[in-house]
């Protein structure tokens, strides 16, 4: 499965505003000593990715900036959905809709699909709770399941929604499914 490189990109763009540009530099330097994927590579946003090599940058980064925190990986997924779906992001008009179960119902889904060439992607809004399940991914990585939680809550907010935010099933921890419940909140 490939990731768009908008993941990078936003990632990129949030650790040299908080680390500086010579930092992630010699970073990067590091990475692809390490791994040869990311040696003279151009990453663009519209770059697909190999899901694996972007938690390779993920590990790699909570390694060298957050004292191995995983817990960073949802905030990657939170910065990378504020930048693409607020205003000038390249995924804004998503957010066109004001009804709320059209857009946890149909835009969401097409948000899955904008980022990732893989999975199958299922959402439903019931009493003030949105539903996403996503199927078929090879991913079996917690830290990665974080980062889209983390998204989706943050796509949720820009929206104009709070949530609480709920890991119901886990691919990582052996289920069939990713399933997250997000219980909304007026803003």
């Amino acid at each position: 499965m490939n990731i768009k490189g908008i993941f990078y990109v936003v990632t990129k763009d949030y650790m040299v505003t908080s680390f500086g540009e010579d930092r992630w530099k010699a970073f990067m330097t590091r990475l692809a000593e390490k791994d040869k994927y990311f040696a003279n590579k151009t990453l663009m946003a519209v770059t697909p990715i190999p899901a694996e090599k972007l938690i390779v940058l993920f590990d790699e980064m909570c390694g060298e900036f957050f004292n191995n925190d995983k817990s960073r990986y949802e905030l990657f997924g939170k910065t990378g959905a504020k930048y693409a779906l607020g205003p000038g992001g390249p995924y804004h008009s998503y957010m066109n809709t004001k009804d709320l179960k059209q857009f946890i119902e149909f835009s969401v889904p097409k948000i899955w699909q904008a980022y990732f060439d893989g999975g199958k992607i299922t959402t439903q809004l019931e009493n003030n709770v949105a539903h996403v399940k996503i199927i078929g991914i090879p991913i079996r990585h917690a830290a990665f399941e974080r980062c889209v939680l983390g998204y989706f809550q943050q796509t949720i907010k820009v929206f104009g929604k709070k949530s609480i935010a709920k890991q119901v099933r886990s691919i990582a921890s052996g289920d069939n499914e990713i399933y997250f419940t997000y219980e909304l909140k007026d803003a």
